[in-house]
């Protein structure tokens, strides 16, 4: 078959494919509500996903691209689920939310293998991960397209990660009782072991999307970063989100002796999101094993245990905490009743004294985490530390708050490490 026929056939639109927010059936249509979180983007009229602009763009996307990746989908004329929601197009055809998305990735790709510069074309192959993980977003199950999307951006970035700076190493670990799970070692320049980073990302991300964090704030310190995706997609799309939500972390962290590149001595964790979660419980049942705990906007109890709180954030963050529990067509009732399970309080460990030192950020009237929240987790701590993020200017503040952090981390990981450098005279 010659190459243009090939194209053909793999290009072929296909209508057949079941539309993104179509997939979780339960929660009833209404009117949305308006939300703007530095972590999450904000809601706009006409749209089914929150448009994340910050993150997209501290990933490395131009405002630019957004918007004009934005314009193809609204001005496409072809059928959607819900004519009121531009990016809501049926099938994989021009005006649908993946296929501009990965069209628009495609696009870097080819510049990518074009590119004789390794550095360069690393950062296009980069770009062209970001764009697929975006076509993906926000990561529902069953959602054929977005898995093919996310397939790709996986290719993409083990392909940036042979020419960028550093060393990336994807490691597989056994878990008891079910399948291994994939994670990437993001090592800086030198010589190991590492002090290292296990990061825990939000529920609508994936692992893929945090090398920002690692290259202009964990690499510039000597820290290498260790990431994993959330049970139920990824990777880790064999196991369930359960209210063990640190299960895979956990067999992660008992494994980190056995990995030379890592000084298993000097570990923390980092959890956006959910993954303040995964995070926070691993602060208490594995204290032994890690130095430090950081949290931004974390979602630990309110949300989980408030139904006047699940009623004030949008539908598709709803939809995106049904489909990792599983629950596509349960009642709204019977979902909340399984979210508050997830609840770190209603588990008995927040409110207990732990002794991981813990720090937690947060931004003033953020629906998905409020102040509470951090400040729970820091008075559960015997070495909190509460970090109040500004919300305006967002881009610079965000910045700001992670050096905040990552420096935090860095002073915890290195804090009975410097006897090792003196002398005894």
């Amino acid at each position: 078959m010659s190459q243009a026929n090939l194209s053909e056939v793999l290009f072929k639109p296909r209508f057949k494919h079941p539309e993104t927010s179509t997939l979780v059936r339960r929660f009833n249509h209404g009117a949305q509500p308006s939300v703007q979180s530095a972590l999450d983007g904000k809601t706009i009229p006409h749209w089914y996903r929150m448009v994340n602009r910050l993150m997209w763009i501290w990933r490395g996307v131009d405002p630019r691209e957004i918007l004009e990746v934005q314009a193809r989908i609204v001005m496409s004329e072809a059928e959607r689920t819900d004519k009121e929601l531009y990016d809501t197009v049926i099938g994989y055809r021009g005006g649908n939310w993946i296929y501009e998305w990965a069209k628009q990735a495609m696009d870097w790709q080819q510049k990518a293998s074009m590119e004789e510069d390794p550095q360069v074309s690393g950062r296009h192959w980069l770009h062209a991960s970001t764009l697929y993980n975006i076509a993906a977003y926000p990561h529902l199950k069953g959602d054929e397209l977005a898995e093919q999307a996310q397939a790709l951006a996986n290719r993409a970035y083990e392909e940036a990660a042979q020419r960028l700076p550093g060393t990336l190493r994807e490691m597989e670990f056994a878990v008891t009782g079910g399948a291994p799970i994939t994670g990437f070692l993001h090592m800086p320049k030198g010589d190991g072991p590492f002090p290292t980073v296990l990061m825990c990302g939000g529920l609508d991300s994936m692992q893929t999307d945090y090398y920002s964090l690692y290259e202009r704030y964990f690499a510039p310190r000597g820290i290498a970063m260790l990431t994993l995706d959330m049970p139920s997609v990824g990777f880790s799309s064999k196991w369930k989100l359960t209210q063990d939500s640190s299960l895979l972390h956990q067999h992660v962290l008992k494994a980190l002796p056995n990995v030379p590149w890592v000084d298993h001595t000097r570990v923390a964790a980092f959890g956006f999101r959910f993954g303040a979660n995964v995070a926070v419980r691993l602060a208490y049942l594995e204290s032994s094993r890690l130095k430090a705990v950081a949290c931004l906007g974390p979602v630990v109890h309110a949300l989980l245990s408030d139904p006047q709180r699940q009623a004030s954030v949008p539908e598709m963050y709803l939809d995106v905490l049904a489909s990792r529990l599983g629950m596509h067509d349960a009642s709204d009732e019977a979902l909340r009743v399984e979210l508050n399970r997830y609840s770190l309080k209603v588990q008995g460990l927040l409110g207990r004294r732990c002794p991981t030192p813990m720090l937690s950020g947060f931004w003033k009237n953020d629906p998905f985490s409020p102040e509470e929240e951090s400040r729970l987790i820091t008075s559960s701590s015997s070495d909190g530390k509460l970090l109040e993020i500004p919300f305006n200017p967002v881009y610079r503040n965000f910045d700001k708050g992670l050096q905040e952090i990552t420096g935090w981390i860095n002073q915890r990981l290195n804090r009975h490490g410097f006897n090792r450098h003196l002398r005894v005279i």
